[in-house]
C-alpha cells in the first residue's frame, strides 16, 4: 500500500507540473521556457480549457467504469444539466462562476441520484441500456418538451430572455442586467455583454484554463483519495466480484449509488466550466456520442487509472483539433510535389480521414489500441517502463564442497 500511495503521489505532481508548464513562456534569468503545448500547436486557450474540462468529465465517469466495472452509456446527461445549470445562474443571479459552479454539481448530483436509483436496479449491458435511454430521454425533452427552460434547438444564452411571467410587452423590453439579482443587489453592471468573472478576473482566455485548471487537480486529488480510502476498495471489490460480496450479507447497492453520484457530479462540473468559458448551453451536449466519447477516452487511456483518463481527454481533443482543420485545400497544398491526376486522387482518399471523416482515422486508431493495448496507453507506458528497469542479478551459484575422504 506504501508503495501505491507514493506512486499516487508522483501522479499527482506530474499532473499538476503538467498543467502549470502546459502554456505561455517561463523565464528564469537567462533561460526562457516555452509550455510544452506550445510546442506542438496547443497553446492557445480554447483548445487547453478543453484539455482540463474533458479531464475532469474523464476523472468522474472512471470514477464508476474504471471502479466499479458499471459502464454508463447516458453520463452525458449530467453534463448538459450541469450547463443548463450555470447558465440559469448566469442569466438569473449573477455572473460570477463559483455560485453557478456549486449549484451546477448540486443539480447533476441530484439528477444522479434520481438516475441511478433506476437504472442501479440492473447491472451488466442491462444498465449500459437503461442508461443511454435516460440521457436520449433526457434529449429530447430539452430539444422539444422544455423548450421554455432550455430554449430548444437555438440553445441557452445568456443574452437570451427570461421566461418570467410578467406579460408578453415585459418580457420584449426585459434586459439581463435588470434579472441577476445578486449583481444587482452589489451594484456590479455590465456595459454590453455580460462576461463571466471570477470577482472580477474575466473568464475568458488563459484566466479561464487555469480556473479550470485547477478545479482538474482538485478533481484529481478527490479522485485519488476516492481509490485509496475504504470506500474506494469496496468499489473495487465489487468490480472484482460482486456476487461474493453479496452472498457474505454486504449490500452493494449504497455503494454504487454513491459512486454514480458522485460520477454524475463530475460530469455537472465539467458541464458547468463549458458554461463558464462559453456561456451557452445547448441539447447536443446530451447526445449519446458525448457520452460515447467519454467512454473513448477513459478506454484509450486506461480504465481504472487515474491519471490515464486525463491523458486520453487530452490526446483525443487535440486529435480533434488537429484532424478536423485538415480540409481540402491544406491537402493540396501538402500533394502540390504530385502530377495533378495523382494528386487529385491522393487528396480524394486522404479526405476520407481528416475533415469532416476524422472519425474513421478515430475509429481506426482506437481499434489498435484495444487489440494491442487493452490496457489503454497507460498499459503501454507500463511495457515500455518494464524494459528500461533492472532485473536484480542472480546469485553466484557457490559450487558444492565434497568433504574429504
Amino acid at each position: 500500500m506504501n508503495g501505491n500511495s507514493a506512486r499516487s503521489d508522483w501522479l499527482l505532481l506530474f499532473l499538476f507540473a503538467a498543467v502549470v508548464l502546459s502554456a505561455g513562456n517561463i523565464s528564469i534569468g537567462s533561460f526562457q521556457f516555452t509550455g510544452w503545448a506550445t510546442l506542438i500547436g496547443a497553446g492557445y486557450p480554447d483548445l487547453l480549457q478543453k484539455f482540463a474540462i474533458f479531464g475532469i468529465f474523464a476523472i468522474g465517469f472512471n470514477i464508476l467504469f474504471g471502479f466499479t466495472g458499471y459502464l454508463s452509456f447516458g453520463h452525458a446527461a449530467f453534463l448538459g444539466v450541469g450547463s443548463y445549470a450555470s447558465v440559469w445562474m448566469f442569466k438569473l443571479f449573477t455572473m460570477n462562476v463559483i455560485p453557478a459552479v456549486i449549484f451546477s454539481v448540486a443539480v447533476a448530483g441530484i439528477f444522479a441520484l434520481v438516475i441511478g436509483y433506476v437504472s442501479l436496479r440492473r447491472s451488466g449491458i442491462y444498465f449500459s441500456i437503461v442508461t443511454l435511454a435516460f440521457a436520449q430521454m433526457s434529449y429530447n425533452l430539452a430539444y422539444s418538451v422544455l423548450t421554455p427552460i432550455t430554449n430548444g434547438e437555438t440553445g441557452l444564452q445568456v443574452r437570451q430572455l427570461a421566461p418570467l411571467d410578467r406579460g408578453a410587452d415585459y418580457v420584449l423590453n426585459l434586459r439581463d442586467e435588470d434579472i441577476r439579482l445578486v449583481d444587482q443587489a452589489f451594484g456590479v453592471i455590465e456595459d454590453g455583454i455580460p462576461i463571466t468573472n471570477l470577482f472580477g478576473i474575466k473568464m475568458s482566455g488563459f484566466p479561464g484554463f487555469y480556473f479550470a485548471a485547477v478545479l482538474l487537480i482538485i478533481c484529481f486529488f478527490i479522485a485519488l483519495r476516492i481509490s485509496r480510502s475504504n470506500f474506494g476498495m469496496m468499489l473495487k471489490a465489487i468490480k472484482s466480484n460482486q456476487n461474493r460480496l453479496n452472498y457474505t450479507g454486504i449490500n452493494t447497492r449504497p455503494y454504487l449509488l454513491t459512486a454514480f453520484v458522485i460520477s454524475g457530479m463530475y460530469a455537472g462540473l465539467a458541464g458547468s466550466l463549458m458554461a463558464v468559458t462559453d456561456p451557452l448551453a445547448g441539447a447536443e451536449r446530451m447526445q449519446w456520442t458525448a457520452s460515447g466519447e467519454v467512454v473513448l477516452m477513459t478506454i484509450l487511456g486506461g480504465v481504472g487509472t487515474l491519471v490515464g483518463p486525463v491523458i486520453g481527454a487530452a490526446i483525443l481533443k487535440y486529435l480533434e483539433n488537429i484532424f478536423s482543420a485538415i480540409n481540402d485545400n491544406v491537402l493540396q497544398n501538402v500533394f502540390s510535389f504530385l502530377p495533378e491526376s495523382i494528386r487529385n486522387l491522393a487528396v480524394d482518399f486522404t479526405s476520407l480521414f481528416v475533415g469532416d471523416g476524422w472519425h474513421l482515422t478515430l475509429g481506426l486508431s482506437f481499434m489498435i489500441i484495444v487489440i494491442f493495448l487493452p490496457g489503454g496507453l497507460m498499459d503501454g507506458f507500463a511495457r515500455i517502463a518494464g524494459l528500461f528497469r533492472r532485473k536484480p542479478a542472480k546469485p553466484a551459484q557457490q559450487p558444492s564442497q565434497q568433504p574429504a575422504e
